[in-house]
């Protein structure tokens, strides 16, 4: 499945591209204009991409996602978890770095900082409802159904 997406570039940024065939995602590159920028332990930066995207169809939401790698082996992930790009936003997209090591981690110009797929959007249309259906689970949440 592909979907077509206007990009524009500043900061030096190339379009992005697929590892492999069998990729899911680009990786999005740190944008720093051959500078370097470095996240202290426990602390987040900002990172520019130079990248700014207009997806042709507005239900597909762009995700940024952390790189494996640097989450495994360095520590570093994003700030928010994952971050939504909404079909219409078309402001830069910035990538928030948490170093969750012990070590300062530096970004250089350049670097895969992040992952960016898209995903088809389902809207919800809400009903409201004086009651909801029974499950085996209710209201259980938080492990109630164990580790194993």
């Amino acid at each position: 499945m592909e979907i077509r997406v206007r990009i524009r570039y500043t900061r030096g940024a190339s379009a992005p591209a697929y590892a492999t065939d069998g990729s899911a995602a680009v990786d999005l590159r740190a944008a720093l204009e051959g500078g370097t920028v470095t996240v202290m332990p426990g602390r987040r930066e900002m990172i520019p991409t130079g990248l700014f995207i207009e997806p042709e169809d507005r239900d597909v939401v762009a995700v940024v996602a952390a790189r494996s790698g640097l989450a495994a082996r360095k520590g570093i992930c994003l700030a928010n978890g994952i971050g939504v790009i909404d079909s219409d936003y078309r402001g830069e997209i910035l990538v928030t770095l948490l170093n969750t090591s012990d070590e300062p981690f530096t970004v250089t110009d350049g670097d895969r900082i992040a992952q960016l797929m898209f995903m088809p959007v389902l809207r919800a249309s809400f009903i409201e409802a004086d009651e909801l259906g029974e499950t085996e689970r209710g209201a259980g949440g938080f492990g109630s159904t164990g580790t194993k």
